[in-house]
């Protein structure tokens, strides 16, 4: 019995000491003003053969500047989503058809020459948990994504909606390190989709045969296509949520 109860302080003693070292460590976290984080994804190179058009990719200011503030457990957040996605989403179309043109608007787009169809995409939501949240196990990341397409004239044919998912292992309340490694793996987890998935919509089916888009096109095809979105568990290497490759 002595013994039984011996380990039994000794379990919450340790127990307390976790709970007193993350107290003051997120104590400091907070002193210092909150947690920033700026994830910029890199891609793998995708065994994937690009659609052979030429397209418009529109990254609106509204993207371009996205940032997500949250206050969570008395702690300031601060994801600063945009300058990733910028890089993100060149790397995607750049490596889903053979030539891509930016443009800062649709007017711009309006403008271009050559084009099959113009892509527009936006971020819609993004939401996540922390190592506290969820009893200092993992971080965990929901990304959604609005993707708008237009004719090259610019008129609307579809809007695709996709959803990236990732999480990380946690280690160590007092940095935005799994937040940041499990938003990297919700970004790539939406590449992939996008890059596996989208030749097998109606438009990315008509772009394979270098024809442009038109409203007529998008007639057939059902308002705000979703892209299957998956759910990622948390096991893969390096702590982090494992991320269908391309």
């Amino acid at each position: 019995m002595r013994a039984e109860r011996r380990h039994l302080r000794r379990h919450e003693a340790l127990g307390a000491l976790r709970w007193s070292a993350g107290a003051v460590a997120l104590a400091a976290v907070t002193a210092c003003g909150g947690i920033a984080i700026k994830p910029d994804p890199v891609l793998p190179q995708p065994l994937l053969q690009p659609l052979p058009s030429t397209v418009g990719l529109v990254l609106p200011n509204e993207l371009r500047n996205y940032v997500h503030k949250e206050t969570r457990w008395g702690v300031d957040w601060q994801i600063a989503l945009g300058p990733g996605h910028v890089h993100l989403l060149r790397d995607i179309f750049k490596d889903s058809f053979s030539q891509v043109q930016e443009f800062k608007d649709l007017a711009a787009a309006r403008a271009g020459t050559g084009l099959k169809a113009v892509f527009e995409p936006l971020i819609d939501q993004y939401s996540f948990v922390t190592d506290r949240d969820t009893g200092g196990r993992y971080d965990a990341v929901t990304i959604r994504y609005r993707i708008n397409v237009y004719t090259p004239q610019g008129e609307k044919v579809d809007t695709l909606t996709l959803t990236g998912y990732g999480s990380a292992l946690a280690k160590g309340m007092s940095s935005g390190a799994p937040l940041e490694r499990a938003t990297l793996a919700a970004m790539r987890d939406a590449a992939a989709k996008f890059l596996v998935q989208f030749p097998e919509q109606a438009a990315g089916q008509q772009l394979a045969h270098d024809e442009p888009l038109s409203v007529q096109s998008g007639l057939d095809a059902a308002d705000n296509v979703q892209i299957e979105a998956v759910p990622i568990e948390e096991s893969g290497p390096d702590g982090d949520a494992g991320v269908p490759t391309a």
